[in-house]
């Protein structure tokens, strides 16, 4: 081999190097485990964009008259959160004292961020209104310019289905539920996975197997350091955490 070919070997050798992407952070509902902060709220959004998170994560719901609104559970103050008024909801307190927020004024502060926005779908007790709830999500993304900034994730096979269905082509969307295979989810068109840690933890092999058919890796809800460490050497693509300082000191080491 003579000099150039050993050159350009090297530079391709480096570039493949870098290309190498390293782990990357996302704030479960946010960055709340800080001052002035609660889940699921602006405030934990805009502070996971301050630390340099590569994603925020949070929950969305229809409720009864198609609003989409953030939170987690599916009831919140004793309201139902599929089988209330969007505006009942809305005038609803989180406990920094923020109202919960509508999706619409989840997005308008994340145009405003340059974090992820990883949105979680929640499971709604019927396929037809996960449907409505994807073409409403998907048109209000397209209407706020936010499309390169959103990844869809969602326990729910059928909601998954419709993103994939409905979203712009090549959206990252994952599965949660733990129960398929790399191979089974590249045959429905998912980005990829992302299970909970117990489940890598028993299927370990699945994180190169994602790998080999170009797919990413993604765990939750991740926040002792051993385990971080070790998904970290195991080359996982994202960690979803609690903890994303933490996490952001183990990717420093690395």
């Amino acid at each position: 081999m003579n000099l150039k070919k050993i050159m350009m070997a090297s530079a391709l050798l480096v570039t493949a190097c870098c290309m190498q992407a390293q782990t990357k952070a996302i704030a479960h509902r946010g960055f709340w485990k800080t001052p002035g902060s609660s889940q699921n709220s602006i405030a934990a959004l805009q502070k996971a964009d301050s630390i340099g998170c590569y994603g925020s994560e949070f929950d969305v719901w229809i409720a009864k008259d198609n609003k989409l609104i953030v939170n987690h559970d599916p009831v919140y103050k004793m309201r139902p959160m599929e089988y209330s008024k969007g505006d009942a909801l809305t005038g609803l307190k989180l406990s920094n004292g923020e109202n919960l927020p509508s999706l619409k004024q989840y997005l308008e502060a994340g145009k405003k961020c340059d974090t992820q926005l990883i949105l979680e779908l929640k499971a709604h007790s019927t396929k037809k209104r996960e449907t409505k709830a994807v073409q409403e999500i998907v048109a209000m993304v397209k209407s706020m310019g936010l499309e390169n900034r959103m990844e869809y994730i969602t326990f729910s096979l059928h909601a998954m289905k419709e993103f994939i269905r409905l979203a712009p082509t090549g959206t990252p969307v994952f599965y949660l539920n733990g129960d398929l295979s790399p191979e089974e989810l590249k045959e429905l068109g998912a980005a990829g996975f992302d299970y909970h840690m117990g489940v890598i933890k028993k299927h370990p092999e699945w994180i190169k197997e994602a790998h080999d058919l170009g797919m990413k890796v993604n765990v939750w809800t991740v926040d002792e350091a051993e385990d971080m460490k070790w998904l970290i050497e195991h080359k996982a693509d994202f960690i979803t955490t609690n903890e994303p300082i933490v996490l952001q000191k183990e990717l420093k080491q690395q």
